[in-house]
């Protein structure tokens, strides 16, 4: 909501329109609060984001903005227009009309917010009393505001606040979740660093490199979500056919501006398929091995394997938080340098040495336990 704060003596025109501009890009509902009337200027402030409103629409054919609500506070005029949501609809609806006499800039601000915003609404409020406004020991209490003030106030809050009346945020027709307004915030934020206020072409980019990194981020978590369904903790291993399925699935992009991010989300998508394939070897092992140590007795070589196959989940999900969140990049490179060198160890001779180890060890059980030949038989042509 903007408040009295905004367009003061104490802040600049810079600093009041990057605030009303983020505001407005990120929230569902932009409250403009002014002060008995809409003024020229007061609609002038809203040109840096109705511009930016207009490349969006050449780039995405529909409304980039929710609602904006122009809040007039000390309405002075309710023999003209009643107080309230519908008399602020025809004390718009008049302010907004665009006339022939009119200059040609002042057209086009009227006309590109009605174009911009999918709603418009304007509520009058009342003087809240000379007690409020002359008192300097006003303290809040509701006694020594008006009647008709707090009447109105009563029908504003339920507009903006009701449960029903709240309105998810939407970027591009989709609606957003809180991981996407991260995105979008940490691209704004890059723009509005400089001391010049930012073109509104600008804003579109950043606009546009936000919601293909939020896609990219979307994609790969729905690609992680169903490799586990496949080849879950309930499942040996992930099958094959998995990354071809999801690959084959072309990601819809409009231009070459956006051709970037699929590249992007595919070498994500081969790179964390093949860390799900080192990690399904590894626990495959560690499954063979606790489930043949187990059933021959050798409970503490079980345990040993179960305790790798703790680390190796533990030290992959740990990995996928670094590469989603991009935080703690140290731990997550670590992780990677020692999956490479432990998997360069792991060929095909180092296989075949597992297999001879192990069905020497099953012979020197068949002599050290002549009791048992049948077991030992049945555990040897299994693992041959």
């Amino acid at each position: 909501m903007d408040t009295q704060g905004a367009f003061d003596s104490q802040s600049t025109i810079k600093d009041s329109a990057t605030v009303f501009a983020l505001s407005t890009v990120t929230g569902s509902v932009q409250v403009y609060n002014l002060s008995q009337n809409i003024q020229e200027d007061d609609l002038q402030h809203l040109q840096l984001c109705t511009e930016y409103g207009r490349l969006a629409m050449e780039e995405i054919y529909q409304k980039p903005f929710q609602t904006l609500m122009f809040l007039i506070r000390d309405w002075s005029y309710p023999y003209e227009h009643s107080y309230g949501l519908e008399g602020g609809k025809q004390f718009l609806e008049k302010r907004l009309q665009v006339k022939q006499s009119q200059h040609e800039e002042l057209q086009n601000v009227r006309k590109h917010i009605h174009n911009c915003f999918s709603n418009l609404g304007c509520f009058l409020l009342p003087h809240p009393g000379l007690k409020v406004a002359t008192n300097p020991s006003f303290d809040g209490r509701l006694k020594d505001i008006d009647e008709e003030f707090k009447q109105e106030l009563q029908n504003l809050i339920p507009l903006l606040l009701a449960p029903e009346n709240l309105l998810e945020k939407e970027i591009s027709g989709s609606k957003a979740i809180c991981k996407d307004l991260v995105q979008y915030f940490k691209a704004y934020i890059k723009i509005y660093q400089g001391e010049e206020l930012p073109h509104p072409k600008s804003m579109l980019q950043a606009t546009a490199e936000a919601n293909n990194l939020a896609a990219v981020a979307g994609a790969r978590e729905i690609y992680c979500k169903s490799m586990e369904q496949v080849g879950g903790g309930d499942n040996p291993y992930i099958a094959l056919w998995s990354k071809n399925t999801w690959i084959s699935r072309k990601w819809q992009l409009n231009n070459e501006f956006c051709r970037r991010y699929q590249d992007q989300f595919e070498a994500e998508i081969e790179e964390t398929y093949a860390n799900f394939i080192k990690h399904n070897d590894v626990m495959f092992a560690t499954y063979i091995i606790s489930g043949l140590t187990g059933f021959i007795g050798l409970n503490s070589i079980a345990v040993l394997c179960n305790l790798v196959m703790g680390l190796a989940l533990t030290s992959l999900c740990t990995w996928a938080y670094v590469k989603y969140s991009g935080e703690f990049r140290e731990i997550g490179t670590m992780i990677d340098q020692i999956a490479e060198a432990l998997w360069e160890q792991t060929d095909s001779s180092s296989l075949h040495g597992l297999h001879s180890f192990f069905f020497s060890f099953l012979l020197y059980s068949e002599n050290s336990n002549k009791n048992k030949p049948k077991f030992t038989i049945n555990c040897r042509s299994s693992l041959v």
